[in-house]
């Protein structure tokens, strides 16, 4: 384990020195000039570092536009319209950290603490199985005794064994290499740690106490995942701590680091915004981003690193996450609980949330919402069945190969929740979609097999996927 608090450039994977120089010796793009560099961009042509620096300080309007219509054309031509629909489920609020824009944070006296058992943790995932949720992010308060890695790893098995879930994320406090295995053989999928803020000095101020107050043993995580044998793993920073600029840039930086060493991006990067928590000593932001630059935020991902999901969840106002859809989001969380048990359980608890969540609609209303702006929900679990992870996955999705298999698979899973779902109009709306999305395929070679399975899918079969 690094020292703690070593923040030496030499032995991170990303150097605030860099980031910061970089800032400040960057020039807004002149209109004409930015044009040529967005026109220019593919999966193969990604924008870089000093180029998304340029990109950041410039306030054109136009050239804004330009490049929403840049991100989504490059998400399209990597993924088609696919977007994917996932659910958190909040394990334990029990925390040995004192985060301060957290409501689990240890200070917090008027928190109610719960941690899940392993069979309360699964029937929490049946109740998101009756919902159409096939794939869950499990989240854990980091505390140093309640939720170890054999606690988490004891949810995975009891999960898969008890549920029909087909995949399962983790989102927990970073680990030892020994530790991240235990994790993964367990079957978890994609391992996802938040930088929250690669701003050293605020890092310090906001994380007074706690193992989180340790900056580089966090932000080498990834690395220890990887090794650990995680092919996807998941980065973000919290938006609104630090100058969202730095932050974006960092996030990337982080990309290209991981794609440096290892050959693979990072299967997703979320872009959480600051929200008020209960039992916070935060009650806003110290750099309040907009709308306006949480959008920017999105572009400048998608531009970036072209094969991740980048995710957006309901800490955001609905508005918002559907404008979001069009500039190059992928993934979206529906109808989030973020407290733990809080699914089952029916009521809203205050006092066990993280965070307080803006868009409330259920699954049901997000699925419809997708529909009507053209694009298709997805509900796929195939790739981490089937291997297509890691670097064998960045180069899928770069070289455009991915889409393939995305349109088919999304289709299937739509078929199988329509044919599950109690509403009989979001039933029909969901199988003319895939009706009409099934033009796409004229001429593929996988239109026999896709047609025999999609027959076996109307039929009540489960789980067919390429």
């Amino acid at each position: 384990m690094l020292p703690q608090n070593d923040i030496r450039a030499a032995a991170l994977p990303v150097s605030a020195e860099e980031i910061s120089v970089l800032l400040a010796g960057a020039q807004p793009f002149r209109r004409r000039e930015a044009f040529a560099l967005l026109s220019s961009l593919s999966p193969h042509r990604r924008l870089h570092l000093h180029e998304a620096a340029r990109l950041l300080l410039t306030d054109d309007p136009m050239v804004w536009e330009t490049a929403a219509a840049a991100a989504r054309a490059m998400r399209e031509e990597i993924f088609g319209r696919r977007i994917v629909l996932f659910a958190p489920l909040y394990l334990s609020n029990e925390c040995g950290n004192s985060c301060l824009y957290c409501g689990f944070r240890r200070e917090n006296r008027e928190a109610r603490r719960i941690t899940l058992s392993p069979e309360g943790a699964a029937a929490e995932a049946r109740f998101l199985e009756r919902k159409g949720f096939h794939r869950l992010l499990l989240v854990t308060g980091e505390h140093p005794l309640r939720t170890q890695p054999g606690y988490i790893a004891d949810v995975l098995r009891a999960i898969y064994r008890e549920t029909g879930m087909r995949i399962l994320h983790v989102n927990a406090a970073p680990m030892s290499v020994a530790d991240l295995r235990t994790i993964k053989e367990a079957g978890a999928g994609v391992f996802q740690v938040f930088q929250e803020t690669y701003h050293p000095e605020t890092y310090a101020a906001m994380h007074p106490s706690g193992a989180k107050s340790d900056y580089a043993w966090r932000l080498t995580c990834m690395d220890r995942a990887i090794e650990a044998g995680f092919g996807d793993v998941g980065i973000g920073a919290l938006l609104g701590l630090y100058d969202y600029r730095f932050e974006v840039l960092s996030v990337i930086r982080h990309a290209g680091h991981l794609l440096d060493t290892f050959g693979t991006f990072p299967h997703t990067i979320s872009v959480p915004r600051f929200k008020k928590a209960f039992g916070s000593p935060l009650s806003a932001a110290p750099r309040p981003v907009s709308d306006a630059e949480f959008e920017r935020t999105v572009i400048v991902y998608r531009l970036s690193v072209p094969s991740a999901g980048v995710v957006v969840t309901t800490r955001e106002p609905a508005a918002l996450r559907e404008r979001v859809l069009d500039i190059g989001a992928w993934q979206i969380s529906a109808g989030s609980k973020t407290d733990p048990g809080g699914y089952s359980e029916g009521v809203r608890r205050h006092e066990a949330e993280q965070f307080e969540v803006d868009d409330t609609r259920p699954m049901e209303e997000i699925v419809r919402m997708v529909l009507a702006r053209g694009y298709l929900p997805s509900l796929c679990t195939s790739c981490y069945r089937r291997h297509r992870t890691g670097d064998t996955f960045t180069e899928m999705a770069v070289d455009g190969h991915i889409r393939d298999f995305c349109l088919p698979n999304a289709l299937l899973s739509l078929a199988e929740f329509a044919l599950s779902t109690e509403d009989a109009a979001l039933r029909e709306e969901c199988l003319a979609a895939v009706r009409e999305a099934k033009r796409e395929m004229e001429g593929s070679p996988m239109l026999p097999e896709f047609e025999r399975k999609l027959a076996q899918a109307m039929e009540g079969g489960r789980d067919l996927h390429f």
